[in-house]
């Protein structure tokens, strides 16, 4: 068995589950799952190992995600933007049932919660962008964000 064929038998569930969970569309999500494989072999030299691997192929399809719902804006609409996923929450998709749970408390967090934490998290914006991005202060961006992650830590901790 080649690494590709190995790598995909073992976190293709994962992998489709996570990309289902980000753009909320089972077609869109097989598409993104394939180009994260395609990408991940092109890539599988500059893995370093720092990561589970999930993670690292998690990281792809996210990636992929962004790039696809660009591409195709005019195919998508507010249900389909990705919701966010906090560094700290990332390491817990090693899994795909506690991948499920943490998308789902984030598809339920409220506005503006919930763009903060992903403008922040996926868009890697800084506060002061975000407050811009809202014609808010950047304390107002850093407040929102923090409740935002307590929040999702909060429901996270309800469900266990």
């Amino acid at each position: 068995m080649t690494v590709f064929e190995e790598l995909y038998r073992l976190y293709f569930k994962d992998v489709f589950l996570y990309s289902k969970s980000l753009a909320r569309d089972e077609q869109i999500a097989e598409d993104i799952t394939s180009e994260t494989f395609l990408k991940a072999i092109q890539a599988i030299d500059s893995f370093k190992g720092n990561c589970d691997i999930r993670v690292w192929l998690c990281q792809i399809a996210k990636n992929c995600c962004f790039s696809y719902l660009r591409k195709h804006k005019h195919l998508t609409n507010q249900e389909h933007a990705p919701p966010a996923v906090s560094t700290d929450i990332e390491a817990a998709l090693s899994t795909a049932e506690t991948s499920m749970e943490i998308h789902k408390v984030l598809h339920n967090l409220k506005e503006p919660y919930k763009e903060v934490f992903s403008l922040r998290t996926f868009g890697e914006l800084s506060f002061k962008q975000i407050g811009e991005v809202f014609g808010k202060s950047e304390n107002w961006a850093c407040v929102t964000y923090h409740r935002a992650r307590k929040k999702i830590r909060e429901e996270m901790e309800g469900l266990q």
